[in-house]
C-alpha cells in the first residue's frame, strides 16, 4: 500500500497485487449539506452516466462495452462514489472517460429519468419489507437528511428542478473532500501522471466542517403499517449507536455479531426461531454512517406473535446486559467477523471500495487491519457496558401487518 497526494490536495493510496489483468479505481467525495428536496442526490447520481458534452447515452454505453470497462457511480448518504474495473491496458482509456463524466455530465435526460425514478420507486414499495423499512428508517432519522427514504422521495420528486440537480452536483464537486484508491498489477509510475493528469485536475477546496448535524434519538418511537395483502408481519427495532471512529465499536459489532449477524449460530436464530418457533426470518445489523450508526433487529413472523417476538428481543437483549458471556461464544463471534472481514476483501475492486471509504471517513485507508486488532481484543466486561450504555428505552419499533 503506498500513500500519496495529488498536487491538487487529493488523499490517494495505490495498492499493487502482482499478477492481476484487472485494474480498480475509485473516487469518493464528501457530502457536506443536505439535499434541498429529498431524492435530489439519487436522480442526480441517475444522472450522472446518461451522457456528457462529448458522449451521449448510447455513445457512453457502447465505449464502455467494447472494451469491458464496468463503470458505475454510486449515492451513499455521506458521500458520492465513481468507480470502474478495466484490463490494465485500458486504464488510461477508462480514466479519461471518467474524467469526462465528472466534468461533463449534461443531466441532459432529466425528464424521463425522473419519472423512471418514480416508477421504480412505486414498484419498491410495494414490498412489505421495503414499506416498513421506510417507515422505519424515516421514524429513527425523524427530520434529518439520513431520513430521506422513498416515500419522502415520492412527496418532493415533483418540486426537483433540473437547476436543483446540477446546482447540488456541483456545489458537491467544489466542496467536497476527495479521496481516491486504485488496486491493481501496473506499476505506480504509470499510475500516478494518468491520475494527476485528470483526477489531479479537479478543483479541491473542501468545506471542512459539514452542515449535518449528529442525529440524536431522545423517545420512544411506534409505527405501525397496515399493508391488507400480507400474510405475515414484519417488525424492525433499532437504536442509535456510535459509528466506527467510536471506542465502542468493535464492541458493538461483536454484540451484533452474537444477537443476529452470525446465521444459524446467532442467538435470536436460536431463541426465536428454534426454540421458540417464532420466526420465518431473523436478524440483526449495525449500519453505519460517518455520524452515527443504527443498531437494528427484524422479524418476519406470523402477524399473532408480533407482542412474543418484541418480548424476545428484549429478553435477549437483557441476558447480553446481565450475563457475561462465556469465551468460547465471544471467540466465535470474533472469528465470524475477522473471517467476514477478509472475505470482503478478495477482489481488487473490494479492496480499492473498502480503502476509499475508510478513506472518506476520516478513518485512514489502513483501518481494516486496525479495526480487526480491536475486535481481537474485545472483553465480555465491554460487551455488558456497551449493552447498557446503548440498547435504552429510546428506540424506535416499526411494525407491519395486515
Amino acid at each position: 500500500m503506498r500513500e500519496f497526494i495529488l498536487k491538487n490536495g487529493i488523499e490517494s493510496v495505490y495498492k499493487q497485487n502482482p499478477n492481476t489483468p484487472r485494474i480498480a479505481f475509485t473516487l469518493n467525495i464528501s457530502i457536506n449539506a443536505p439535499e434541498k428536496f429529498a431524492g435530489t442526490y439519487a436522480l442526480m447520481n441517475r444522472l450522472l452516466l446518461q451522457g456528457t458534452k462529448k458522449y451521449n447515452n448510447a455513445a457512453l454505453a457502447k465505449i464502455l462495452d467494447e472494451n469491458a470497462i464496468e463503470l458505475s457511480s454510486d449515492m451513499k448518504q455521506d458521500y458520492l462514489r465513481f468507480r470502474f474495473v478495466c484490463l490494465n491496458e485500458d486504464f488510461e482509456l477508462a480514466m479519461e472517460i471518467l474524467d469526462d463524466i465528472i466534468n461533463n455530465s449534461t443531466f441532459e435526460e432529466f425528464t424521463k429519468e425522473k419519472e423512471k425514478m418514480r416508477s421504480e420507486i412505486i414498484a419498491e414499495l410495494d414490498s412489505a419489507r421495503t414499506k416498513v423499512s421506510d417507515a422505519f428508517i424515516k421514524t429513527v432519522y425523524e427530520n434529518h437528511y439520513y431520513g430521506n427514504t422513498y416515500t419522502l422521495m415520492l412527496e418532493s420528486l415533483d418540486s426537483i428542478t433540473k437547476a436543483d440537480v446540477s446546482n447540488s452536483y456541483k456545489k458537491i464537486l467544489k466542496e467536497g473532500k476527495k479521496v481516491l484508491s486504485a488496486v491493481g498489477s501496473i506499476e505506480f509510475e504509470e499510475i500516478k501522471p494518468l491520475v494527476e493528469k485528470t483526477i489531479g485536475k479537479l478543483e479541491n477546496n473542501y468545506v471542512l466542517i459539514k452542515s449535518i448535524d449528529r442525529p440524536i434519538l431522545k423517545e420512544f418511537k411506534r409505527v405501525d403499517v397496515i399493508k391488507e395483502d400480507v400474510q405475515q408481519a414484519q417488525i424492525f427495532q433499532g437504536w442509535i449507536v456510535p459509528t466506527f471512529s467510536s471506542e465502542d465499536y468493535p464492541v458493538l459489532a461483536v454484540i451484533n455479531t452474537i444477537l443476529g449477524a452470525m446465521g444459524l449460530s446467532s442467538r435470536l436464530f436460536r431463541e426465536l426461531r428454534e426454540k421458540k418457533g417464532l420466526a420465518y426470518t431473523v436478524r440483526t445489523s449495525c449500519e453505519s454512517k460517518e455520524l452515527c450508526a443504527l443498531f437494528s433487529i427484524y422479524i418476519a413472523t406470523e402477524p399473532s406473535n408480533i407482542d412474543i417476538s418484541l418480548a424476545g428481543f428484549k429478553e435477549e437483549i437483557d441476558k447480553i446486559k446481565n450475563i457475561p458471556i462465556e469465551e468460547e461464544e465471544l471467540t466465535n463471534a470474533k472469528n465470524n467477523i475477522i473471517g467476514k472481514q477478509q472475505f470482503v476483501i478478495e477482489t481488487n475492486s473490494q479492496q480499492s471500495i473498502t480503502m476509499a471509504y475508510y478513506g472518506i471517513v476520516g478513518l485512514g485507508f489502513d483501518y481494516q487491519d486496525k479495526i480487526i486488532e480491536k475486535i481481537k481484543n474485545v472483553t465480555p466486561k465491554q460487551i455488558q457496558d456497551c449493552a447498557n450504555k446503548y440498547f435504552t428505552d429510546n428506540s424506535v419499533i416499526a411494525v407491519l401487518h395486515p
